[in-house]
């Protein structure tokens, strides 16, 4: 994977959070942490799982290795993780604009939060928290559905297809 097809990638992800986060927006405050029985309980929850784990896996592609993932609890409402989220997207497309192929190839160590050491390329660590997100933000989906709200298009060929719209294509 070259550096651009990764920026693009990443670019697609923080597309997709801007989207899903503005479909949370529109459920009334009370909804946002409902408990509702998912993987993490509630919409607050599972956005904030999102946003952590990118946040963590920045932290370890500098080589740092957080112990714990933000709390959801953190955020009271939807403009407070979107205002966090905003600043880490910044950081994190900052860092994805930086990268060479040499970085992308080169062997990242870092320590997970429950399982041990491990070792692999950049690249593939970094694939690894976009699919993530397209997962969890799924989940996110049903979760809209079920409160009867209206979830955004968040699938990657659909960011293509508007991207290539937007170029006039």
């Amino acid at each position: 994977m070259t550096p651009q097809e990764m920026l693009v990638l990443y670019e697609f992800n923080a597309w997709a959070n801007r989207r899903m986060l503005g479909a949370v927006a529109a459920v009334k405050p009370e909804e946002f942490s409902r408990p509702m029985g998912s993987s993490f309980g509630s919409l607050r929850d599972t956005a904030a799982h999102i946003y952590g784990a990118e946040w963590v896996w920045l932290e370890r592609f500098q080589g740092r290795s957080p112990g714990s993932l933000p709390d959801g609890a953190e955020f009271q409402d939807v403009a407070s993780l979107q205002k966090r989220w905003t600043e880490l997207e910044k950081r994190l497309l900052g860092f994805v604009s930086s990268l060479t192929q040499e970085d992308l190839n080169r062997e990242l160590e870092y320590k997970t939060l429950k399982f041990g050491v491990y070792s692999n390329p950049l690249w593939q660590s970094m694939q690894h928290v976009v699919n993530h997100g397209t997962y969890h933000r799924g989940q996110v989906t049903t979760l809209l559905r079920q409160l009867g709200a209206k979830p955004e298009l968040t699938d990657l060929m659909h960011y293509y297809r508007e991207r290539a719209t937007a170029a006039g294509a």
